[in-house]
């Protein structure tokens, strides 16, 4: 790589925990657009699997469309009924033929997004999600960039972007989320928090779904909710010095009993649709505040698609200069062009406390020439997307 590309620029401290406010995100494992998020990749490391066992490397494929329709329940205490399935569209282009063989494209999505919503979601039945897979045959000019021998070259002009470390309200609100799942059984995968962080302050709201067979009655329900609230303040209180408020299913009406209860512990059931790419980074986090990309990383194939390759690099490259530098702050960006080696940027960007130019240099190029490891842990799924 050459290291002319890379911009260097000093800061002081990091732009964000210096900032008198400061909001983050983090839309749950069980939020639709993460459901989209969750079936897209499992269908690209299907896929990829696919290539590898049959024609011995991966081809292009790019199944990041997926959407997600809102089914219907009649959620009720102790239990209800699920009236009309999740739709879930399938889409995207893939390599469907090689050398006059045909690759079950449809079959292996539908299988992938099958295995992934069994193992992620506990009360999901089977029945009540229906999958459309509509993947058509990619692009040539796309494919060609498989073909060629050589370098992989970039299959899109795209802007990759990582930071780190993670502030303390960040590692709060991320955390939390499983946190919730984990620990308290009545509440399904849908868990979402957003912080708002001030001088003094820190304010947790949170929308947990409470799955209708844990809770016979309103009171039950009410206190799956405080139970919620509990560990949402001691769990921050134990990461933060400042004063913690938390409110929890706060569009909650306990005298009419609108309350957030669900059949299967998603909002996916009863009205809330979804799409691939409009929730978490990279990182796991939505952070207005950072530097972000709105390429979705979930779905898009791993070895030549920059949108999900320079994210997971940049992040991992900030990440690096500052446990090896002693930084307080690096943010990281990555420029690529279409039809140009992968693992050579057009141009970097970096903004970090760090003071020696010439090792970050080295630690970016590093990451950068580990791109073909990074696929392979991709399609291994030991990479975080969302």
């Amino acid at each position: 790589m050459d290291v002319s590309a890379v911009s260097v620029y000093h800061l002081e401290h990091d732009p964000v925990t210096s900032r008198a406010t400061e909001f983050v995100e983090r839309k749950g494992l069980g939020h639709p657009d993460s459901i989209c998020d969750g079936i897209a990749e499992a269908v690209s490391r299907r896929l990829s699997q696919y290539y590898l066992e049959e024609f011995g490397h991966i081809l292009h494929h790019n199944t990041d469309s997926v959407q997600l329709v809102a089914g219907t329940t009649e959620p009720a205490f102790g239990g209800g009924e699920i009236v009309d399935p999740i739709y879930v569209l399938i889409s995207g282009r893939a390599t469907t033929t090689v050398d006059g063989q045909d690759v079950p494209v449809d079959n292996l999505a539908v299988d992938a997004a099958r295995d992934y919503v069994d193992a992620t979601f506990d009360d999901l039945p089977a029945d009540a999600v229906e999958f459309d897979p509509r993947i058509g045959e990619t692009s040539a000019d796309l494919k060609a960039l498989f073909d060629e021998q050589g370098a992989t070259r970039a299959n899109d002009t795209s802007i990759g972007v990582g930071y780190a470390p993670l502030s303390d309200t960040e590692r709060i609100v991320r955390e939390l989320e499983p946190a919730i799942r984990e620990e308290i059984p009545a509440v399904g995968e849908d868990v979402k928090v957003l912080g708002w962080r001030t001088d003094d302050e820190l304010r947790l709201t949170v929308a947990a779904a409470v799955v209708s067979r844990h809770v016979a009655t309103l009171e039950e329900y009410v206190d799956v909710v405080a139970q919620v609230e509990n560990l949402a303040s001691r769990y921050a209180s134990d990461r933060t010095e400042r004063d913690v408020h938390v409110d929890v299913n706060a569009a909650d009406d306990v005298d009419t009993e609108t309350v957030y209860l669900t059949e299967t512990g998603l909002s996916a059931e009863m009205g809330d649709d979804g799409n691939v790419g409009r929730g978490n980074r990279v990182n796991g986090l939505i952070t207005p505040h950072r530097s972000m990309s709105l390429e979705a990383t979930a779905g898009k194939n791993p070895v030549s698609h920059v949108g999900k390759l320079y994210n997971i690099v940049a992040t991992k490259a900030a990440e690096r200069v500052n446990q090896e530098l002693d930084a307080e702050y690096t943010g990281v960006k990555l420029l690529s062009q279409i039809g140009a080696p992968v693992a050579e940027p057009q141009a970097i960007d970096v903004e970090t406390t760090a003071r020696d130019d010439d090792e970050l240099r080295r630690l970016v190029a590093a990451e950068l020439e580990g791109i073909d490891s990074l696929s392979r842990d991709i399609v291994a799924g030991d990479v975080q997307l969302f």
